[in-house]
């Protein structure tokens, strides 16, 4: 076979020139793009680096709310809740069965010491004490004839004194009859308001039923709770005002009767009763109030909103509002952290023993975002209040 020779391939061109022209764009485009951002950076860090030097930082001020402190007349007191109680109340029940004859009150009545609340059927018994008051009034004639006969010696003296006998006797047995009678008479055993019943003339009552509840409401108790740091400002015939839920403006006065002889071993309180007037019956058994003890002499202290303080671990603090120029003359507000003695409480008050000035800029609300040198700006619109009776704003 003759030889086959092979097509000789064409001659490859080189790459290098063509990355070159590639590469030489991209090297181009990355060197603007550093060149502006260089710029950029140098400017902004040239002004960012005058305003440092001049210390003019621009800080928006943080809005706070502010009061003048005050001095206020401060009589000490101990205030606690505690539950309305009637001087006297019973559930009147009867002694002994019957059926109701008649009903002699309306629920919600007030009705005085004695009246006829419900008659019992007593026919049968009235009929046995008449049967006894006869036999006892027999009883005594034959003591009587008895007595006039042993004058005469016609009987002995054994007979006289057995005729006594029978005569007390009888009398007893019609006594008894006659207390009978009368607890078939259901009574109010005191002066006071009677509830709701729930009995019906016709209807069998047994010994003990609940006919309804009769309360006293003039005057009434209330029983409050008092801690045992506080036990030793509370005294026999101090003065107590009481106010209560559901009775907006109105207030109740009264004065301390009892103070109980044990503390509570698990909340270490006491329990204080006060007698309060109560001519308008406003105040009903079982309302929740709130009592105020009146104790010691009045005090003059600085007070200030309980919102104003901040109790830390190292201290109790205020902030205090301080102004001054800055460079350009204008009036800045700073708030100053100062370390403050508070006393006691009452309402939305707290008293300042010390740290505090009459008349300082205490800020009551927005302190959380303070330090000291903070700038602030005061507004009034929804302040804390500085008020000892302290009632829901939204009213």
């Amino acid at each position: 076979m003759a030889d086959v020779n092979p097509v000789p391939s064409a001659p490859q061109q080189p790459a290098a020139p063509k990355r070159r022209r590639l590469l030489l764009p991209m090297l181009v485009m990355l060197g603007v793009v550093l060149l502006i951002v260089a710029v950029i950076g140098g400017v902004k860090f040239s002004q960012i680096s005058k305003l440092i030097a001049q210390g003019k930082v621009p800080l928006p001020p943080a809005v706070v709310t502010a009061i003048k402190a005050p001095y206020e007349e401060w009589q000490p007191s101990v205030s606690a809740v505690g539950s309305m109680k009637t001087m006297r109340g019973v559930d009147v029940t009867t002694e002994v069965g019957g059926i109701i004859r008649s009903i002699g009150f309306k629920p919600g009545q007030e009705v005085a010491a004695g009246d006829l609340l419900v008659q019992l059927n007593a026919d049968s018994d009235i009929a046995q004490l008449r049967s006894l008051e006869a036999t006892a009034n027999l009883a005594g004639t034959v003591l009587k004839r008895d007595k006039a006969q042993l004058a005469v010696n016609a009987v002995s003296q054994a007979q006289v004194e057995a005729d006594e006998a029978d005569l007390k006797a009888k009398l007893a047995a019609a006594e008894q009859q006659r207390a009978l009678v009368a607890k078939k008479s259901i009574r109010a055993p005191f002066a006071g308001r009677i509830g709701i019943t729930g009995v019906n003339p016709g209807q069998y009552l047994n010994p003990g039923d609940k006919i309804a509840n009769l309360q006293t409401f003039d005057p009434i108790y209330i029983d409050f709770n008092v801690p045992q740091a506080q036990v030793q400002a509370i005294a026999i015939d101090q003065s107590v005002t009481v106010t209560a839920d559901g009775l907006p403006k109105q207030t109740f006065s009264g004065r301390v009767s009892s103070i109980d002889t044990q503390f509570d071993p698990n909340t270490r309180n006491v329990t204080v009763e006060a007698t309060i007037d109560n001519p308008k019956r406003s105040l009903v058994p079982g309302m929740f109030a709130r009592a105020v003890v009146s104790s010691g002499t009045t005090q003059r202290y600085l007070t200030l909103p309980q919102t104003s303080v901040t109790y830390n671990p190292y201290g109790t603090t205020v902030f205090i509002v301080t102004q001054h120029n800055n460079d350009r003359g204008e009036v800045v507000l700073t708030a100053q952290q100062t370390f403050i003695e508070t006393g006691p409480t009452r309402g939305d008050q707290v008293a300042v023993l010390s740290g505090v000035k009459e008349g300082d800029q205490v800020i009551t609300s927005g302190q959380m975002k303070l330090k000291n040198g903070s700038p602030v700006k005061i507004e009034e619109r929804d302040a804390p209040l500085n008020d000892p009776s302290p009632t829901p704003q939204e009213r």
